[in-house]
């Protein structure tokens, strides 16, 4: 009897709370959309969606999508760094149980005072530091540096000869000997084209000493 009894009171109490269920779970609202900007309708991505009534929420994608389950009549929170909050009220009056919506966020622009900062307490620090200032020279003037003749001279006069250049300069001996071959060599003492620029070089102070 007992048993009966408790079987009853138990049946009662399930088919009670289906019934109070029943009309909670008919307020439920899949709420969907997109994220956008207010001025360029450009998707606004990772927005925190919150539900003000409770601790629930999500984040939208990188495309702005969102999705989430709410209650008819709850508030929606939507926030984004370098955006203004906006709040969404999910109709009551709602028949499905979808819902779609576009989001704009407006940009919060925070217009700050010019400061102008400088490492020299007064003016004329600054105007003296920047008449002593030295700029260092640029990759051009390094490059004229580099390849100026008497440098270049002066470098090559310290480089020793390595087993390739000695070995350069014996076939080249070698090939003069073989082009010469049969006939007198070369005397640039003859030769006028020598002379003429031994003339021009003289006339131009190439000899004088530096």
């Amino acid at each position: 009897m007992i048993r009966k009894i408790y079987l009853t009171l138990t049946a009662s109490m399930l088919m009670l709370s289906a019934v109070i269920a029943q009309p909670s779970n008919e307020r439920l609202v899949q709420l969907s959309g997109v994220i956008v900007t207010g001025d360029s309708l450009s998707p606004v991505p990772f927005t925190s969606i919150m539900i003000k009534s409770s601790s629930r929420g999500t984040v939208s994608d990188y495309y702005g999508f969102f999705s989430v389950v709410a209650q008819l009549g709850d508030e929606i929170e939507f926030s984004a760094i370098g955006f203004k909050k906006a709040i969404y009220q999910i109709p009551d009056t709602l028949k499905e149980n979808r819902y779609s919506l576009i989001q704009m966020l407006n940009r919060d622009t925070v217009m700050l005072n010019q400061a102008v900062i400088y490492p020299w307490p007064t003016k004329e620090q600054f105007k003296q530091a920047f008449l002593d200032l030295k700029i260092p020279d640029d990759d051009m003037a390094h490059a004229r540096r580099n390849l100026a003749l008497e440098t270049m001279r002066e470098e090559s006069n310290r480089i020793e000869m390595d087993a390739s250049l000695n070995s350069k300069y014996i076939f080249d001996k070698q090939q003069s000997k073989l082009y010469n071959t049969g006939q007198l060599p070369a005397n640039n003492l003859l030769n006028p084209v020598a002379w003429s620029k031994f003339i021009q070089a003289w006339k131009n102070g190439d000899f004088k000493n530096k």
